[in-house]
């Protein structure tokens, strides 16, 4: 029989806990790299010091560190935190594949559009040079260049946009003051803002483990190109509360810092090219159904 276990590193967190459901659900043996002890879970040093699970077929990063997590002030110490829990959890990962004995067949590495510098006119796919100088691009750079594995292992790097949930990520630090109908658009609103439902990024990561002609860069982005004015309005509509309290991009620059806050007030217009060429199917095209979806007060179990 054919071995369907998959290992996460991140496995706990909003999409990992998510994706843990979706693949057991389709007769997928689970294992998570994860900090805490708990039953069908590893630690990152059991990888290091010992390896991949016996007959582990697939592998998927989705750790690091929570960046816009506004209680962590913005400082060198939380940066290089940001930055090694991407970077050397990916390495450790590609390690562990290159020196098994009995490899996986795919490692699939969840980054971010970050890859690609904020614009408002330049069009990016998966073709696009990463040509950014800021501290997101450069750490993608790094991120990406960490997933370094041998054939025939399969790499795929999905560059996922915002992930559109209610129980984790931008949904749930923005459902209160929507809620309450105190949102608004951020900045200028003209900023793009690159998508997709968790459903879907978690659909795409199941997608790329199951088939094998999938390789290389994806862009994790819904095909509906909005900006950050049709989110809110998108987002307000679903929840039936008026958005007219712009949040100004002075004040996210004071209280984030200027270089996170850019994750909000700049944007880029991304296409998922290559995803649609393979022929993923996409459960939350337009940004309409993906907000009604989360529009519900108390997020499900």
């Amino acid at each position: 029989m054919v071995s369907r276990t998959v290992l996460v590193g991140g496995g706990t967190g909003f999409v990992g806990s998510r994706l843990n459901k979706l693949l057991k659900a389709n007769n997928f043996n689970v294992i998570n790299v994860s900090r805490m002890p708990a039953a069908n879970n590893v630690s990152w040093t059991a990888i290091e010091s010992s390896g991949l699970p016996s007959a582990t077929s697939a592998v998927v990063n989705l750790a690091g560190q929570q960046f816009m997590d506004f209680t962590k002030a913005w400082t060198s110490g939380f940066k290089q935190n940001v930055y090694n829990s991407r970077v050397y959890t990916t390495r450790a990962l590609a390690t562990a594949i290159n020196k098994s004995q009995q490899q996986p067949k795919v490692f699939v590495l969840v980054t971010g559009v970050g890859a690609y510098e904020p614009s408002e006119t330049t069009k990016y796919d998966e073709s696009s040079p990463t040509t950014g100088q800021d501290f997101f691009s450069q750490l993608l750079v790094d991120w990406e260049k960490a997933a370094s594995v041998n054939p025939p292992v399969r790499l795929v790097i999905i560059r996922s946009g915002v992930v559109i949930g209610r129980e984790g990520g931008m949904i749930k630090n923005m459902f209160l003051p929507f809620y309450l109908g105190l949102g608004g658009p951020i900045a200028s609103g003209k900023q793009f803002l690159p998508w997709i439902h968790v459903e879907d990024l978690i659909r795409l990561i199941q997608f790329s483990i199951e088939c094998q002609e999938v390789k290389g860069i994806l862009n994790g982005v819904a095909p509906h190109i909005i900006t950050n004015a049709e989110f809110t309005k998108a987002f307000a509509k679903a929840l039936s509360r008026p958005a007219i309290f712009p949040v100004p991009e002075f004040i996210l620059n004071f209280l984030l810092n200027e270089e996170r806050a850019m994750l909000l007030t700049k944007g880029q217009h991304v296409t998922p090219k290559r995803t649609l060429e393979y022929g993923f199917k996409f459960k939350y095209p337009k940004i309409e159904d993906a907000c009604a979806e989360c529009a519900h007060l108390f997020p499900k179990n």
